[in-house]
């Protein structure tokens, strides 16, 4: 599967929940849930259409991988391919995880 075609179905995943989001400009490097109107329960619904969509079980431990569009393709192409996800960088980072790395 092709970056772009992992792209689709993370948007396709993320119009099923949040209709009203089709056609909006996403820029992928900045998090989803300031983008759409994305509460923690559309957040599940949008994992567990992934899941459906491409077969990729993400544990919780992983949500974080799927902050920004480019995050989700990231880790997913990872998934997919076999691989390891790729390292999060700092826009992907819960924001906890980012105050603790500055201390």
């Amino acid at each position: 599967m092709t970056r772009g075609e992992i792209q689709q179905a993370v948007l396709d995943a993320l119009w099923e929940v949040v209709p009203e989001a089709r056609g909006q400009p996403i820029d992928a490097a900045a998090p989803l849930r300031d983008q759409v109107d994305l509460d923690s329960m559309d957040f599940i619904n949008f994992v567990v259409g992934l899941d459906e969509a491409l077969g990729v079980n993400v544990p919780e431990a992983d949500y974080g991988h799927l902050r920004s569009l480019k995050g989700c393709v990231d880790y997913l192409e990872g998934r997919l391919g076999g691989a390891t996800p790729r390292p999060r960088t700092s826009a992907d980072a819960p924001e906890s995880e980012e105050k603790a790395r500055r201390k």
